[in-house]
């Protein structure tokens, strides 16, 4: 477990990049954010104090624990924000409220989020995730086969056959699921990194895309019908 910085080094970081200028120190303070936010779990790559695509995507899954606006931009309000003693991790989120009891899925489309609660209500796992908010709208489901098609697919298919759908798990009407990252056939790459899950960065086509680790954990947790909820 990676060790957060104590208090005097949180607060001389926080005075430097409030403080700083681009003059001064355009690429220092970049850095030192990078590295705060790699601390917290948020994923924001090499702390190069270049900011670019990842290091605002790691923002964005900050700004979201926080419960705020998801910019991606790293503004005096932000980086105050980030270096305060009370910033939350990235990657450890608490379930939402009024999420149902027992064992299910969790969805929070404002998180861009997913947890897998076991039949106390414990994390089994969690992690972020890509959706389509204009498809998918909140509500109860349940993983199962939906209009005839199959309830769960290890290697499915788009209808364009130019991606594969790995760990495919139907939870809602008539081809919403789970699923890696879509894969292309031709070169056996993702469509899109990693580090875009858990933002309002880019949207599926409808599916929740999951990293392959947490399409594997999905694919083993719904064995059997599991409730899923959309919040």
């Amino acid at each position: 477990m990676n060790r957060l910085p104590g208090p005097v080094a949180v607060v001389a970081a926080l005075a430097l990049v409030l403080t700083a200028t681009p003059a001064q120190a355009g690429e220092a303070w970049a850095e030192q954010a990078q590295r705060r936010l790699n601390h917290l779990g948020c994923s924001a790559g090499p702390a190069d104090g270049e900011v670019g695509r990842w290091t605002r995507s790691a923002v964005v899954r900050f700004q979201s624990a926080r419960y705020v606006r998801q910019t991606g931009r790293l503004d005096p309000l932000t980086r105050k924000r980030l270096y305060a003693a009370s910033a939350p991790r990235c990657d450890r989120r608490p379930v939402p409220a009024h999420s149902g009891r027992g064992r299910r899925i969790v969805i929070s489309q404002h998180q861009n989020w997913i947890w897998l609660l076991g039949p106390q209500g414990g994390v089994v796992a969690q992690g972020g995730m890509v959706d389509n908010p204009s498809v998918l709208h909140p509500g109860s489901y349940g993983t199962g086969s939906y209009c005839g098609r199959a309830a769960r697919i290890r290697k499915n298919s788009t209808s364009s056959n130019q991606v594969w759908l790995d760990n495919f798990v139907r939870f809602a009407p008539c081809g919403v699921g789970f699923h890696r990252i879509p894969v292309y056939k031709s070169t056996g790459r993702q469509i899109h990194a990693d580090w875009l899950l858990g933002t309002n960065m880019t949207e599926s086509h409808g599916c929740i895309r999951l990293s392959r680790e947490m399409s594997v954990k999905v694919w083993n947790f719904t064995t059997r019908r599991t409730p899923v909820r959309v919040v």
